[in-house]
């Protein structure tokens, strides 16, 4: 959730045309993206149980990509991933934590 959150706050105030111009928050979104990418392969199994519906093996690939084609990632991805991923990512991570909460 943490890393959720930091793109959000990294990427709250920007469109697409000063995300593409690079600097330092594509680098942060990015590296956001390989924490949230490493924490589904250690939750393993578990993340498929606490928010179904997560395209968990996506997340996880996609955590190998940044981490062996790191010269291939397109900020246009980044961006899509920013504005279409990681909100319902977000609202499946909300709710396991507070059904973990609850119980």
């Amino acid at each position: 959730m943490d890393n959720i959150e930091k793109i959000e706050r990294y990427t709250g105030s920007m469109d697409a045309v000063v995300f593409r111009q690079g600097g330092i928050a594509p680098d942060a979104v990015e590296r956001c993206f390989e924490r949230i990418c490493e924490a589904a392969k250690k939750l393993g199994s578990l993340a498929e149980e606490l928010c179904p519906g997560i395209r968990w093996h996506g997340i996880r690939g996609f955590g190998n990509f940044l981490r062996h084609e790191y010269d291939g990632i397109e900020l246009d991805l980044l961006w899509t991933m920013v504005q279409r991923d990681l909100p319902p990512l977000k609202t499946a991570v909300e709710s396991a934590l507070a059904g973990l909460l609850k119980g």
